[in-house]
């Protein structure tokens, strides 16, 4: 078993910037890909950005330029880092591992 736990959400204005950061723990060995989807009210979740445990990273197409996901293996956290936010970037931010794991979520709002 694998437990996430996200942090960073919160309220921000456009053009402005936040980082997300999830904590991994329990059977952390197992883990190889990590994720950032986000679901917007209304919406289907969606992916956002995805890293293997080697580094190599994908990004949406919506976010491409603007938002970095990024791992740190020795403290079993994935960040992301999230800059010149818009109004369509409000959702709830859920962390996932391997696919089969999955965060609580964190509410990122950005107003207009």
């Amino acid at each position: 078993q694998v437990q996430l736990e996200e942090s960073g959400g919160g309220l921000v204005q456009a053009g402005g910037s936040l980082r997300l950061s999830c904590a991994a723990s329990g059977n952390i060995f197992s883990i190889n890909v990590m994720g950032w989807y986000r679901q917007a009210p209304g919406k289907q979740r969606e992916l956002v950005a995805a890293i293997t445990s080697v580094g190599t990273t994908n990004h949406a197409d919506s976010v491409k330029g603007r938002f970095t996901i990024s791992r740190d293996n020795a403290k079993n956290t994935v960040y992301l880092q999230m800059n010149s936010l818009k109004p369509e970037d409000t959702a709830v931010y859920y962390c996932n591992a391997n696919i089969d794991y999955w965060g609580k979520g964190t509410l990122v709002t950005v107003s207009s």
